[in-house]
């Protein structure tokens, strides 16, 4: 792929990584898995890798549609090694939920299904149905057929019949083959009875239909404003806020140099502060559009630090905490960053460079004012609005703090990792030894039917899955749903109570999102994206009913509903769809969407005017505190 590391795709809409595979595809999109060669004239498709994980993700290439049912689905496989198991995939939901019938460990072959929930950290959940000896070389192709009818299933091999099994846990489902050592496959087919054939073009019609209606029923996106960005745009690496203090939004747009390695110290090579006419305001740098992309955080906010009426910049560049003025980009005033810790794994400086940067309300004032600055794993530190260091703090950090009155003293505590922090700098609990991996998104607050009821922390925990804590640190729930990466909190089924959160996985399940209740019970589970997403709140009808944002794909992006529809579709009009970002724009409460590459920015609003008695006007957790990886919360609120 050429584009820094598999994380480049955590929040970034990347349609494929090497050549378009389209009706096929492969779900595991940080894994370049798969190659195409001919041996003796015949066209192959190998699965070249040694997959050094079985226990954890499976190469998978896919193709169909979620409505195909009561199907045969045949492949000739050469096994290019005995070590694990090759097969043909059936009745596929995710990539942590489908069967399959396999080859295995050089004798035997096997019909299983994958469980979507784990049991055990890492350690994929298998459910055997049946297996059969079966002595196989690495010399030919074999020749393996499974029938589905109903919950019947039938596998044959070079067509003698070698397992039987009766299963409903999943009755429809996609296609494709699997490989967990280097293997080769042939002459892939599909068949159904023409019956069955009739009744699976049916659904099909009858969702688009619906489909159809609900997106007649919703606004169409309307481009609104679109601007170049020559040489000096990025990737998601962009804030938004009044910099000029008109009272309109504009951007802030960073550029970067990786640093050491590949995404830990990230140095801020450029920012450009633009209009949202596409009028540059100031910049600072030397632009270059070979520092456009990047796989982590960089530490630049906007936000009013000191209480003037005026935003100011925040940023972490050259080793030292800066504030500049946001309309012209002077630096204001400035400190050094703090010595990095003499015992750190990585210390490739004396100081600390910063990944991100917070801002917390530790007083109860009437603004946030507190800055805390974290670096990537570790430390981090709490400097007051003078730039005067208060305290410092160590701990497994996460990717992105989230600042919440948990006591509602009207002083904010903070979550970082998993671990909550007083407004004291004082550690409150700490869960970071009882979970192995780290903190991604965070989300905390009252979001059940009672918005006075105690307040709840839900984290998504990379491989530990989504979790759920008490205001006192007690683990409620904990849900191995693959490495939950992002997460959005809205009222994404407004006729039931509370609010709902979507969750995207990434690591080795990417483009999973599932649907929870504010107690984290499931609701609802699909593979939705190539990659992840950040699933922003869209507050796009105005009625009370948010979707979630997807990417800006024509094809794999879009909003969908809390029932996982993609109800709202971009226009094909050549628009950018790398990055995107939710907000209004307009000043009509409604969201507009911002969607951008590293060379243009195109910004769409709805194709007609609301025309309700009030706008449904959600509170969202402010722009001044953005990130790649932060958990967008969207409270209920009207104008």
């Amino acid at each position: 792929m050429g584009q820094l590391n598999g994380a480049i795709q955590e929040y970034h809409h990347i349609e494929h990584r090497g050549v378009a595979v389209h009706p096929w595809r492969n779900p595991v999109v940080h894994l370049d898995s798969w190659a195409v060669s001919d041996e003796d004239g015949r066209a192959y498709l190998e699965q070249h890798l040694v997959n050094d994980m079985p226990g954890r993700t499976t190469p998978l290439f896919i193709t169909g549609d979620e409505e195909w049912g009561n199907y045969a689905a045949e492949v000739s496989v050469k096994p290019l090694s005995l070590a694990e198991k090759t097969g043909v995939v059936f009745r596929y939901h995710t990539s942590r939920h489908y069967y399959v019938f396999a080859l295995e460990g050089g004798n035997r072959a096997v019909l299983a299904v994958r469980q979507s929930i784990e049991k055990e950290l890492r350690q994929a959940e298998w459910r055997v149905l049946a297996s059969a000896s079966f002595v196989y070389d690495t010399r030919r192709y074999y020749r393996l057929k499974v029938e589905n009818a109903g919950e019947k299933i039938r596998a044959h091999i070079d067509g003698k019949l070698v397992l039987e099994a009766s299963d409903d846990e999943i009755l429809k489902g996609q296609a494709g083959v699997m490989a967990n050592v280097p293997a080769r496959f042939q002459d892939f087919a599909v068949t159904a009875g023409e019956s069955e054939k009739k009744a699976i073009d049916s659904r099909i019609l009858a969702r688009e239909a619906e489909l159809k209606k609900l997106r007649a029923d919703n606004p169409v996106p309307k481009l609104w404003k679109q601007f170049p960005t020559p040489r000096f745009g990025a990737g998601r690496n962009v804030r938004f806020g009044d910099l000029d203090g008109d009272g309109a939004m504009d951007m802030l747009i960073a550029q970067n140099i990786p640093r050491v390695r590949g995404d830990a110290f990230d140095h801020i090579s450029c920012l450009t502060a633009v209009t949202l006419d596409g009028k540059v305001l100031w910049q600072m740098g030397k632009p270059d559009p070979r520092n456009g992309l990047l796989t982590n955080d960089t530490p630049f906010q906007i936000h009013d630090l000191d209480g003037d009426g005026r935003n100011e910049v925040i940023l972490v560049r050259d080793f030292q905490l800066q504030v500049l003025d946001g309309k012209t980009g002077k630096r204001k005033q400035s400190t050094w960053m703090p010595l990095s810790a003499q015992d750190n794994k990585e210390r490739p400086y004396e100081i600390n460079n910063g990944d991100s940067i917070v801002f917390l309300n530790l007083a109860g004032g009437a603004r946030a004012q507190e800055i805390l600055i974290k670096d990537r794993y570790r430390w981090f530190w709490v400097f007051d609005k003078d730039l005067q260091l208060k305290w410092q703090g160590e701990g497994q950090t996460g990717h992105y703090p989230f600042p919440v009155d948990v006591d509602k003293d009207g002083r904010q505590e903070f979550v970082i990792g998993f671990s909550l922090w007083s407004h004291l700098g004082k550690a409150l609990w700490s869960n970071d030894k009882a979970l192995k991996d780290h903190a991604d998104g965070i989300s905390a607050g009252s979001f059940g039917p009672d918005a006075s009821a105690p307040v709840r922390i839900y984290t998504c925990s990379s491989d530990e899955g989504f979790a759920m804590f008490s205001p006192e640190g007690k683990l409620l729930k904990q849900i191995r749903l693959g490495h939950a990466q992002t997460q959005s909190v809205a009222d994404y089924l407004p006729n039931r109570a509370g609010l709902e959160i979507y969750i995207a996985n990434f690591w080795r399940s990417p483009g999973i999102v599932t649907l929870l209740d504010w107690d984290a019970n499931i609701l609802g589970q699909k593979e939705l994206a190539p990659g992840s997403t950040h699933l922003a709140p869209v507050n796009w009808r105005g009625d009370g009913q948010e979707f979630a944002l997807l990417s800006g794909s024509t094809r794999d992006g879009g909003m969908i509903d809390g029932q996982m529809r993609r109800v709202v579709m971009f226009p094909g009009d050549g628009h950018p769809d790398l990055a995107y970002h939710v907000l209004d724009v307009t000043g009509d409460a409604r969201d507009e969407i911002v969607l951008w590459d590293q060379e243009r920015v195109w910004i769409y609003t709805q194709d007609r005017p609301f025309t309700g008695k009030r706008m449904y006007a959600p509170r969202r957790n402010p722009d001044y505190n953005d990130s790649n990886y932060r958990a967008t919360v969207s409270l209920p609120g009207w104008k």
